[in-house]
């Protein structure tokens, strides 16, 4: 159980949220979506196959076991600090192969040198990153290579509205720390220059996903599992079943349903491929 002092990006950093644990069923109701990005960033990673490889944040385990895949040789190890995750992710281990641990990103290191460190949608929950990419730049070989994927959508409705919401006079007292920061994560510009900086050549993009959602409320029911539980733990029953109500009002008048019934969500986000020279 998380100490329910943490502030809300301390206890995502850890991969649990203060409501107690992930709620793996509800993140995976968007794996498709959620797969694209680490997808695109895996496909980026150039270099010679690697003997060892570490997916730091690693999840309910399959992007890591897409890894083992990708690289048959090399071992593979998944980082995280979140037992349902990690319980989900114990179906894909193959031993000798495919290793999974239970580890904070912020303090975990590895035996030895890396070929590739690979952390997707993990460090916007760290505040400070900055510092722990260039820890994680002196993990690598020479010819190794550092992958992160970071969500580039702080000042996007889904969190603007949450964070407005949340420093509203009703919630103030008690969500007003809460709330989401428009700056939890660099420019694409400042992961170049903190890559850089630590010795790595970097290669840094942006994508915006247009994701066609639908149902009642479909993007409520995609910040459920991500931004929005850190929130609604602070709260007893009643009050967050109040406050969810009013952040579903914000979220249909910011995208609205389509004659179609679908809704629009675009959603940004940065990537980073660095390596460090031979």
């Amino acid at each position: 159980m998380e100490d329910p002092g943490r502030t809300a990006a301390d206890a995502g950093a850890r991969s649990v949220s203060r409501a107690g644990a992930w709620d793996v069923s509800g993140y995976l109701a968007f794996a498709g979506e959620r797969a694209r990005p680490f997808a695109d960033l895996v496909a980026r990673i150039g270099g010679p196959p690697p003997a060892s490889v570490v997916d730091l944040g690693c999840g309910q385990g399959g992007p890591a076991a897409s890894l083992a895949r990708r690289w048959p040789e090399a071992l593979v190890v998944g980082v995280d600090s979140s037992p349902e995750m990690l319980a989900a992710a114990a179906a894909h281990a193959v031993p000798g192969r495919l290793e999974f641990v239970d580890g904070d990103v912020r303090d975990w290191s590895p035996a030895g040198p890396v070929d590739v460190v690979v952390s997707n949608a993990v460090l916007h929950w760290v505040p400070g990153h900055d510092r722990l990419l260039a820890r994680w730049a002196g993990w690598l070989r020479p010819g190794g290579r550092l992958a992160v994927q970071v969500p580039g959508n702080f000042r996007a409705p889904t969190h603007t509205v949450l964070a407005g919401l949340c420093r509203s006079p009703a919630w103030a007292d008690r969500l007003a720390a809460a709330a989401p920061v428009p700056d939890a994560v660099l420019e694409p510009a400042g992961y170049f220059d903190v890559l850089s900086a630590a010795g790595l050549s970097a290669d840094v993009w942006e994508t915006t996903y247009l994701h066609v959602l639908t149902g009642d409320d479909p993007v409520l029911a995609w910040v459920r599992s991500t931004v929005l539980r850190p929130v609604l733990a602070l709260l007893p029953d009643d009050d967050a079943e109040a406050f969810t109500a009013e952040y579903a009002a914000g979220l249909r008048a910011a995208y609205p349903r389509r004659a179609d019934g679908t809704t629009l969500l675009h959603f940004r986000r940065v990537f980073a491929v660095a390596t460090r020279p031979s």
